[in-house]
C-alpha cells in the first residue's frame, strides 16, 4: 500500500515538475573518459607546459598593469577588456584543437590545456617513444 502511493506521488510530482524524472535518469548514467590527461615525463615538456600555463592565466593582467605604467588608465581599461576576449578565444581554439571530439562537453583548466597541447604538439617524440 505504502509503495503504491510512494509511485502515485513520484508521477504526479513528474507531471508537475518533467525535469526531476530526467535529472533521476542521468544520474544512472555513466560516462566514460576515453583518454585521461596526458602525463609529461620529460622537464622540457614540463617547463613548456608551465609557460603556456602561465602565459594564458595571467597575460591579461601583466599587458594590462604594462599599458598602465606606460599609457593611461583608461586605455589599460580597454586593454583589459579586449585582452579578456583575446585570451578566451586563443584558449577555446586551444582546446578545441587538442582535446577530443567526445571530452570537450568537460570543463579543463588552464593546466589541463596546456597539459593536453603539450603532449600533442609540442612533445611529440616523448609520446612516440
Amino acid at each position: 500500500m505504502n509503495l503504491t502511493k510512494v509511485s502515485l506521488v513520484f508521477i504526479s510530482y513528474s507531471y508537475i515538475f518533467p525535469f526531476f524524472s530526467y535529472n533521476l535518469a542521468m544520474n544512472e548514467e555513466i560516462i566514460n573518459l576515453i583518454e585521461p590527461t596526458p602525463k609529461l615525463h620529460s622537464q622540457k615538456c614540463k617547463y613548456i607546459s608551465l609557460l603556456l600555463r602561465i602565459v594564458l592565466q595571467y597575460s591579461i593582467y601583466l599587458l594590462t598593469v604594462g599599458v598602465w605604467y606606460f599609457y593611461d588608465y583608461f586605455i589599460a581599461g580597454a586593454t583589459l577588456l579586449l585582452s579578456f576576449i583575446i585570451i578566451g578565444i586563443l584558449r577555446a581554439k586551444l582546446r578545441n584543437s587538442v582535446i577530443p571530439l567526445t571530452q570537450r562537453e568537460y570543463y579543463y583548466s588552464d593546466a589541463a590545456i596546456a597539459d593536453w597541447y603539450s603532449a600533442k604538439y609540442l612533445c611529440v617524440e616523448e609520446s612516440r617513444s
